[in-house]
């Protein structure tokens, strides 16, 4: 994406040999100030009745965020290092860059009451993916692990799980292919509301494969439409950002419930190398540092226990 939307409009055509830093370095700046609207031709390709901005002499000044461009800039940068890996260049003129290294969004987490809420009302409004927004908050399944989930890797009769399996959109295609690495593979055991909640998943796609009739495609997938295939990605996306209107609470991405999964398992004082194991980290300071966040509750227990050590008086 950053090669086809960013990169290759205006670095494509270059030599790669005669790539300079000050080149780069023009790309950069460019791509920080100028309007990807105008460029990208996003307002041009609406209707010509709904045009609002670019197309019609309205510039609406969309550059992109100061992470995006780091991003580009990242995967160029990675992408001469193979050249020079190749011994097509000499040097890499996109490592010789320095920037300001932007500070990431920190999303703010679920508490245990906006779980407990979120849930409750998915489950009350029986909520086709009920099963699903239990497994990623209690479990941390990310969305494609959960989507690519397959009822052969489900043992209900032992309460276990296993994770080996994706669902990703990628180029236009569907694909169901194993986790990105090693570390993601894993057999989880299934918690009493987990196993509850398949269960019901269960019954559930039976009484739609009934009704379908000969229309029902199966492909051994826990989540499905009512005719069996597969549920794109965006669409689970969506129909969480639904559920949490619905339910009344903070909304939140998809991929924040791992962090709120990460800590609620931190607020239990489970032991990170647990942590770890249930979200299937490959390296402790992934779950330390970026999902491990303590809530303020916490913090300010902590707090209240080191002034009390501290503090002098009786």
């Amino acid at each position: 994406m950053f090669v086809r939307l960013y990169i290759a409009p205006e670095l494509g055509s270059r030599r790669v040999d005669k790539l300079t830093v000050r080149d780069v370095q023009t790309w950069l700046n460019q791509l920080r100030s100028a309007c990807q609207c105008c460029l990208q031709g996003k307002d041009a390709a609406r209707p010509e009745g709904k045009r609002k901005c670019c197309a019609v002499g309205r510039c609406c000044q969309r550059a992109v965020s100061e992470r995006t461009a780091r991003d580009a800039w990242t995967t160029l940068r990675a992408a001469l290092n193979n050249a020079v890996r190749d011994e097509l260049l000499t040097r890499n003129p996109a490592a010789l860059l320095r920037g300001a290294k932007p500070r990431p969004h920190k999303a703010r987490p679920w508490s245990v009451d906006e779980v407990r809420q979120f849930l409750e009302s998915a489950r009350a409004d029986g909520d086709p993916l009920y099963a699903a927004y239990v497994l990623i908050l209690v479990l941390g399944l990310r969305r494609g692990e959960v989507l690519g989930l397959r009822w052969e890797d489900v043992d209900l009769t032992v309460n276990e799980l296993s994770v080996a399996y994706q669902l990703q959109r990628i180029r236009r295609q569907l694909l169901h292919r194993e986790t990105k690495t090693e570390s993601s593979e894993a057999t989880l055991p299934l918690p009493a509301t987990c196993a509850t909640a398949l269960r019901s998943r269960g019954e559930d796609q039976k009484r739609h494969q009934k009704h379908a009739g000969r229309a029902w495609q199966d492909n051994g997938l826990v989540f499905t439409t009512r005719l069996g295939t597969p549920i794109e990605p965006r669409n689970f996306h969506r129909e969480f950002k639904t559920r949490c209107r619905k339910a009344g609470v903070r909304e939140i991405s998809v991929h924040t419930t791992r962090r709120t999964c990460a800590s609620l398992l931190v607020a239990l004082d489970v032991h990170p190398r647990v942590t770890m194991q249930i979200l299937r980290h490959s390296q402790i300071a992934v779950t330390m540092y970026i999902y491990s966040e303590a809530t303020s509750e916490a913090t300010q227990a902590a707090l209240k226990r080191l002034g009390g050590r501290l503090d002098p008086c009786p």
